[in-house]
């Protein structure tokens, strides 16, 4: 009895941490793109926005959050793996908060230090989401494999400069968005599992 509570705590906290982790982050960086003076979010990297140099104050918002972001997702991850044991999708996990932590510690100016964050941020991010298939039910499983592909064709299409008319930004943002919306789905799917 005690073990199943732990669970259903367990499993509910995750649920929170990660629908609240990428909530955040879509409204800080939703607040950071309207506050930024002349962003496009078609010509501007989504990173342009954590950028002191460019966004002045506005970067505090944005880099506060997706550490904040990480941060969130690694203890979900942690919780994660102590209720589910799934090895694979904890560990997609966890260097996808890490890489999230990263871009927030090193900004655009930090050259090479910025851009390897962000690709594990990208990556690994679009393999949890295809990785979560074995925790959720028909149809959020097909979904989430369908989110992280998509994720990482954009991926792929981004590092080969295709943009297919959506410029850099809105190539990136097919990269994020994908994996953002999963968060906020399986965190809701995790927070209804607990409960049933």
């Amino acid at each position: 009895m005690e073990n199943e509570r732990l669970w259903v705590m367990s499993c509910k906290l995750a649920g929170i941490l990660i629908f609240i982790a990428s909530l955040q982050f879509i409204l800080a960086m939703t607040i950071s793109e309207a506050l930024y003076p002349q962003y496009s979010v078609s010509a501007n990297y989504i990173s342009d926005l954590g950028e002191p140099s460019k966004a002045g104050s506005v970067a505090y918002i944005f880099n506060s959050s997706i550490f904040l972001l990480g941060l969130l997702t690694v203890i979900s991850a942690y919780l994660i793996q102590r209720t589910f044991d799934y090895k694979i999708f904890s560990t997609f996990l966890v260097l996808t908060g890490i890489g999230a932590m990263g871009v927030g510690l090193f900004p655009e100016s930090f050259g090479i230090l910025h851009t390897i964050p962000s690709f594990i941020t990208f990556f690994f991010g679009a393999l949890s989401t295809i990785a979560s298939y074995k925790l959720q039910k028909r149809p959020l499983s097909y979904l989430a494999i369908i989110l992280g592909l998509l994720s990482l064709l954009a991926l792929i299409l981004f590092a080969l400069d295709i943009y297919l008319g959506l410029d850099k930004g809105g190539m990136e943002r097919m990269i994020a968005y994908p994996i953002l919306l999963w968060a906020l789905g399986f965190g809701g799917h995790l927070i209804g599992s607990s409960e049933s």
